[in-house]
C-alpha cells in the first residue's frame, strides 16, 4: 500500500506541474498576442486600413462613414516629386515679365530655361502690372506656384523670394537691373549675363519678351521650354474651375468657336500691317507707332511684311478661312480680343457669313459666370473672375 501511495503522489505532482506549465504557456501566448495586436493597431493608425482593413480598434471609435471616407482618401495615389537637381548655385536671377498673358507665359518658359543652363536660382517671375490691360495679378493669382516650383525641381531651383541677406538689396535699390538683347542665343546668356551674376550675385532682367531666340537652339532647350509651358505652368484650381464652367455654359447652346483675332489698334500699329485700311487709318496707326519709343521698328513696308507672313489675318480673311474649313454658319462665333480696329466696317463680312457672331466674348458670358460682388469697381484683375 505504501508503494501504491508513493506512486500516486508522484502522479499528482506531475499533473500539477503539467497544469502549471500549460498555464504559463497560455499566459505567455496571451501576452504575446496582445502585444502583437497593440503593435498592429499602432501601425494601422499610421498606414491606415491597408494593414488593418476592417479591424475594430480598441483605441479609436470611428463610425462606418468615416472609414469609407478614409478609404477613399487613401486610395488616391500620392504625388511623386522628381528628385532635386544638385548643382553649384552661381547666383540668383530675378525677372519682370512684360506684355500680355501669352507673352509673359512664353517669357517664363524662356527664363526657366536660361536659369537652368546658367546654373542659377530663379526667383518666381513678377508679372506685368503696367501694360495696356493694367492687370494687378501676381504670379500666384494666375498660376499654381507650388506646382511650378516642385515640378521643375529636377531642372532648376526656384524660390518665391530672395534670401533675407539679398532681399535687402532690392529694398535699397542696389540690384543690378538690365534688359537682355532680343532674340539672343543661349550663348549670349552664358557669355554676357552669367559673368554679371558672378559679379553681383543677383541680376534683374526687367524685360523678357522674345529675349531668347525661337529657332536654332539645342534640342534640350526646346524640350524644357515645352515642359514649362505644358506641364509646370498650371492655372490655379479656381481659374481651371472657372474655365470648365464657361465651357459648360457655352456648350448649352450648341457648337461654338472662340476666335482670338489679333486685330487691335496697337497690334496693327506695332506690326505696320495696314491691309484694308484707308489713308486716314494708316496715318493714325503710324502716329501711334512713333508714340512708343521702345517700338524699335518705325518705317515698315506693309506689303513686304505681309509677304513674309508676319501680319495677322484680317477679319475678312478669317471669314474666308472659316468657310474653307467648312465651319457651319449655325455655329456660335465668339471674339476673344480687345476692340477690333474699325470694328463695324472690318467685321461686316464675318458677321454676314456667321449670323451668330458675338463681338465681345467676355461681355457675352460675364452675366452668367462672373459675380458682381467680385468686381464691384469693374476691375480687370483675372484672379477676381472666379465668383459664383
Amino acid at each position: 500500500m505504501g508503494v501504491m501511495k508513493g506512486g500516486g503522489g508522484e502522479r499528482v505532482e506531475k499533473l500539477k506541474y503539467s497544469r502549471m506549465k500549460l498555464w504559463m504557456i497560455r499566459a505567455t501566448t496571451s501576452v504575446l498576442l496582445w502585444t502583437c495586436v497593440v503593435q498592429l493597431t499602432a501601425v494601422g493608425q499610421t498606414w491606415g486600413p491597408r494593414v488593418l482593413k476592417g479591424w475594430p480598434s480598441c483605441f479609436t471609435h470611428q463610425d462606418s462613414s468615416f472609414s469609407v471616407i478614409e478609404d477613399k482618401v487613401l486610395s488616391v495615389p500620392a504625388r511623386v516629386l522628381p528628385p532635386k537637381r544638385v548643382y553649384k548655385n552661381n547666383g540668383y536671377l530675378m525677372v519682370s515679365c512684360n506684355g500680355g498673358l501669352n507673352q509673359m507665359r512664353a517669357a517664363i518658359c524662356d527664363m526657366v530655361t536660361i536659369a537652368r543652363y546658367l546654373n542659377v536660382t530663379l526667383i518666381v517671375p513678377e508679372l506685368d502690372k503696367t501694360s495696356f490691360w493694367a492687370d494687378p495679378s501676381e504670379f500666384q493669382d494666375i498660376f499654381d506656384v507650388d506646382h511650378f516650383i516642385t515640378s521643375l525641381r529636377d531642372e532648376v531651383r526656384i524660390l518665391k523670394e530672395l534670401p533675407p541677406r539679398l532681399k535687402r538689396r532690392v529694398e535699397t535699390g542696389t540690384v543690378y537691373s538690365m534688359p537682355p538683347i532680343s532674340w539672343s542665343d543661349i550663348s549670349y546668356y552664358r557669355n554676357q549675363i552669367l559673368p554679371l551674376i558672378w559679379k553681383y550675385k543677383v541680376v534683374h532682367l526687367n524685360r523678357t519678351d522674345t529675349r531668347l531666340a525661337n529657332n536654332g537652339q539645342p534640342l534640350d532647350i526646346q524640350k524644357l521650354r515645352c515642359r514649362v509651358n505644358f506641364s509646370a505652368l498650371r492655372f490655379t484650381s479656381q481659374i481651371e474651375d472657372l474655365g470648365k464652367r464657361v465651357i459648360k455654359l457655352l456648350r448649352q447652346n450648341g457648337p461654338f468657336i472662340v476666335l482670338h483675332l489679333r486685330y487691335e489698334m496697337d497690334m496693327l500699329a506695332f506690326s505696320g500691317c495696314t491691309q484694308g485700311c484707308n489713308n486716314e487709318e494708316v496715318e493714325e496707326l503710324t502716329r501711334m507707332r512713333y508714340a512708343y519709343p521702345w517700338w524699335k521698328e518705325k518705317i515698315i513696308n506693309s506689303d513686304l511684311k505681309r509677304k513674309d507672313g508676319l501680319c495677322p489675318l484680317t477679319p475678312e480673311e478669317t471669314a474666308l478661312i472659316l468657310r474653307a474649313l467648312d465651319i457651319d454658319n449655325s455655329y456660335q462665333i465668339y471674339i476673344a480680343a480687345g476692340e477690333i480696329y474699325c470694328g463695324n466696317r472690318r467685321m461686316a463680312s464675318l458677321a454676314s457669313a456667321y449670323p451668330k457672331l458675338k463681338g465681345d466674348f467676355i461681355g457675352a458670358i460675364r452675366p452668367r459666370v462672373f459675380s458682381k460682388s467680385f468686381i464691384p469697381d469693374g476691375s480687370t484683375r483675372l484672379s477676381c473672375f472666379v465668383g459664383e
